[in-house]
């Protein structure tokens, strides 16, 4: 009985002592210094930080964006575009999670539409967000970053109304 138990014991050891331990090569401070770069580089339009922190084969995924923005250029072009969209556009990181190579975390955006945003005229009115990213990190730079915020909400703060469709006959 001694000797079952002495065996149970030590295979559950080895077994705990092989089990797959995930190497997080990211610290939530390294996290966080990329990702308020990201923000400063969207707040400010600065496409020269941009190519500190964002791999060269990037793919940006946004709620407003149709199709990803793929590879630096593209980015570079989405953040002007920002900045041409929105005036005082300030973002801030409030929380982060970190596993392996992603990063969870959730935000604040904020700005004024003083600028078209695609074919719809400029409203000039002011709207804050609060969303989640995931980001996935590749040589110490951003490859991946899908947003998710609510764009109803956001619609809404500019002015714009959800209509009901008319029914035929209807006017």
């Amino acid at each position: 009985m001694k000797k079952t138990f002495l065996f149970l014991i030590l295979t559950l050891a080895l077994m705990l002592s092989c089990q797959y331990k995930e190497d997080q090569s990211l610290t939530e401070d390294e996290a966080r210094v990329i990702l308020n770069k990201l923000m400063e580089t969207m707040s400010n339009a600065d496409t020269t930080l941009a190519v500190e922190i964002l791999h060269p084969d990037c793919e940006l995924r946004y709620p407003l964006l149709p199709e990803p923005a793929k590879g630096i250029d593209a980015c570079k072009k989405l953040i002007i575009s920002t900045s041409n969209t929105f005036s005082e556009f300030k973002g801030s990181i409030k929380e982060v999670n970190i596993k392996g190579d992603r990063i969870w975390s959730r935000y604040t955006m904020s700005g004024i539409n003083t600028g078209p945003l695609g074919h719809i005229p400029a409203t000039g009115k002011k709207f804050q967000i609060t969303g989640m990213a995931i980001t996935r990190i590749k040589d110490g730079k951003i490859i991946e970053d899908e947003t998710y915020w609510n764009v109803w909400d956001f619609y809404n703060q500019l002015g714009f109304k959800l209509l009901p469709p008319q029914r035929e006959g209807e006017s």
